[in-house]
């Protein structure tokens, strides 16, 4: 049965937080390269990415980030099955998952949201504020690439991993 969860696991984390890093570190750059968002601070405004593809990263970023729900869910099954629940890597990691997802919930899903509606509006974007979601993203995907590690190297492990 653990080997089940933990394939669960494995695959959750694939399928569900893989698409929110990748749209999330996408939309940024994509905001810049709408014609309208290039106002102040630099950019061309060349590109043939418009407000859909702005649009469809945020979805992926909301609806992917609901599923992610599973991921630990199914961490939590599979750790209590292994008995490993109180090991200094688990609570690490699950440390660190929560902040992950309170910066996606407060602060890059937010952010996200707000560009997309001021370009929905035809409103200027400023650079800094793709900079600012770009920096959320960036430190939302560096706390993955740790819980990543934590869970593959589970320092102080006695499974011989």
């Amino acid at each position: 049965m653990t080997k089940f969860l933990l394939s669960l696991h494995v695959l959750a984390a694939i399928l569900a937080v893989g698409p929110v890093t990748v749209a999330a570190s996408m939309l940024p750059a994509a905001v810049r390269r709408v014609p309208v968002a290039v106002t102040v601070g630099g950019g061309d405004g060349a590109g043939a990415w418009d407000v859909g593809t702005v649009r469809l990263l945020h979805r992926i970023c909301r609806v992917y980030a609901g599923l992610g729900i599973a991921v630990p869910v199914l961490g939590f099954a599979t750790a209590a099955s292994m008995g490993v629940l109180g090991d200094a890597w688990l609570v690490a990691s699950i440390t660190l998952t929560a902040v992950a997802a309170g910066l996606l919930a407060a602060f890059v899903l937010p952010r996200q949201e707000e560009l997309l509606e001021q370009l929905t509006g035809r409103q200027p974007v400023e650079r800094a504020l793709t900079a600012r979601l770009a920096m959320f993203t960036g430190v939302f995907n560096l706390l993955w690439a740790t819980v990543t590690v934590l869970m593959i190297v589970r320092p102080g492990s006695t499974t011989g991993a």
